[in-house]
């Protein structure tokens, strides 16, 4: 007697075609190409600002250089360093090469943010979400940055995604996936480690609904993973707090707004999104996903304000950025939540053009840095006679504005003047600043020629020492008189000559 076989039921129509519409198709792929587009559009025309040029500097090293480097000063940017290093190993450390990393990350982010938004509500969701991002003025701002911040987009955005999908679909996998994204967040940036906070509360809310007991046990376990990952560089980086962000003020109420202002790189669009984004809690069909989208954008905001209420502040735009995608889903909703469905194209073509305007200022020479180092390093070149010397403005409160490494990065490599006031060099200290000459009048030595550069301010009334420590100026006066002083964008650049 044969025996008889069972297939499963086949799939009914209707469910086969609820199936497809969930499948994301090439969207993704041309979210992450049209962002691609738009962050590497002259994006070596902006100079390299402070930050950058401390990424440059940093990643320059060789690799036991940096290792030291981390022991003492950025342990936080440690993983972003190590991965510029290579990447700049490889493909040199012009302006454009050393920030299509961040294009790189922030297109990937696109992708993502297509696929959180089809999976949580359609595909005129996720259509907009893709177009909303790629066209935000911040993405445009850390896509062209080389710092760390559209990498922690990425990984938060991809952690995020996993999350979603594991809720839904648990598998070992996607909770190893998961884990593992947590800890490269929390290595590149430790304050994106708020982001457990909503997806917290995220899954504690789908518990709730599912009563999924052992999903809910396998978040616990893989944040706790992740969470241990970090737990030597928080120690590490406590030690260097005082280094590090000790220019961060403690926030207040007024500061929320601007923040918000920032976070978007446009006050205008920042607005608008504000805006859109209260549309779909509004939306039946799509409450749930709104709620859960307004969490992971609002709570690490709101925490991060608290705790930034104690003895270390983290409370800057830049440090939440990785809160955009929330934000950008959000309005995406938003416009895809307005009828007629016209109206939704509107809106988007009305948000692009708010912020046309920053788009355009993002790609001029002076976006970043008002001080023109590529404009000083020309007046010394054109100058420059072999044995010249080099004294940037690095006092105690200058040195944060990194205006010999402005300088030093523009310079070709057969003009290299000696930095005369150093006593060790960066490298040597271990350090992102040389260590001084206590002494300046010492440490000039028989320099024949020296390149003094200065900050130009409001107030200082031309003078070539402004903001020079009172000591080296002294040293300065004493030997040498001034030839001539050229002024660039920011900056006086003097030519002095020794007296005879």
């Amino acid at each position: 007697m044969p025996t008889a076989t069972r297939t499963a039921p086949a799939a009914s129509a209707p469910a086969r075609v609820a199936d497809r519409r969930r499948l994301p198709g090439p969207d993704w792929l041309w979210a992450a190409l049209l962002t691609l587009a738009v962050t590497t559009f002259r994006a070596g025309a902006p100079q390299l600002w402070r930050d950058e040029l401390a990424s440059w500097n940093a990643a320059s090293r060789s690799t036991g250089e940096l290792f030291a480097l981390l022991q003492h000063v950025d342990a936080v940017s440690g993983l972003y360093y190590f991965l510029l290093h290579f990447w700049i190993s490889a493909f040199g450390d012009s302006p454009a090469m050393l920030r299509l990393p961040s294009a790189l990350a922030m297109a990937g982010s696109a992708a993502l943010v297509v696929l959180i938004a089809r999976s949580l509500f359609d595909r005129r969701t996720a259509v907009f979400a893709g177009l909303v991002f790629a066209l935000l003025p911040a993405v445009t701002r850390f896509g062209t940055e080389a710092r760390s911040y559209a990498f922690v987009v990425l990984t938060v955005t991809a952690a995020t995604w996993l999350l979603l999908r594991a809720l839904e679909r648990p598998a070992v996998w996607r909770w190893a996936g998961y884990a593992a994204l947590v800890a490269v967040s929390g290595l590149l940036h430790m304050v994106s480690l708020l982001v457990l906070l909503p997806h917290s509360i995220i899954t504690a809310m789908r518990w709730w609904h599912g009563r999924r007991t052992r999903t809910a046990l396998s978040f616990v376990a893989a944040a706790a993973v992740g969470l241990l990952s970090v737990v030597p560089l928080v120690l590490l980086g406590k030690r260097q707090v005082g280094r590090q962000i000790n220019w961060i003020t403690t926030p207040h109420m007024r500061d929320i707004s601007g923040l918000w202002e920032s976070l978007f790189a446009s006050p205008l669009v920042a607005l608008a999104v504000a805006g859109l984004a209260l549309l779909p809690l509004g939306w039946p069909r799509g409450r749930r996903a709104a709620v859960e989208l307004m969490l992971l954008g609002a709570v690490p905001i709101a925490a991060c304000f608290l705790a930034s209420q104690g003895s270390s502040a983290y409370f800057v735009d830049r440090y939440l950025l990785f809160t955009l995608p929330a934000w950008a889903i959000l309005a995406a909703a938003g416009l895809a939540a307005l009828r007629p469905r016209a109206v939704g194209a509107a809106g988007l073509a009305v948000l692009v053009l708010l912020g046309a305007p920053d788009q355009r200022q993002l790609r001029t020479e002076q976006a970043k840095e008002t001080s023109d180092g590529a404009g000083a390093a020309r007046v010394i070149v054109q100058g420059y006679r072999p044995g010249d010397g080099f004294v940037p403005v690095r006092g105690k409160e200058e040195r944060v504005f990194m205006i010999d490494y402005q300088i030093g990065y523009h310079l070709p490599d057969r003009v290299r003047p000696r930095d005369v006031f150093t006593q060790r060099t960066a490298v040597v200290s271990e350090d992102l600043f040389p260590v001084e000459c206590p002494q300046p009048e010492r440490c000039l030595g028989e320099t024949r020629r020296i390149w003094l550069v200065t900050r130009a301010t409001d107030d200082d009334h031309g003078d070539p020492y402004n903001k020079l420590p009172a000591a080296q100026t002294q040293a300065l006066k004493k030997h040498y008189r001034i030839a001539r002083t050229t002024d660039v964008r920011g900056l006086h650049v003097s030519l002095l000559e020794r007296v005879k």
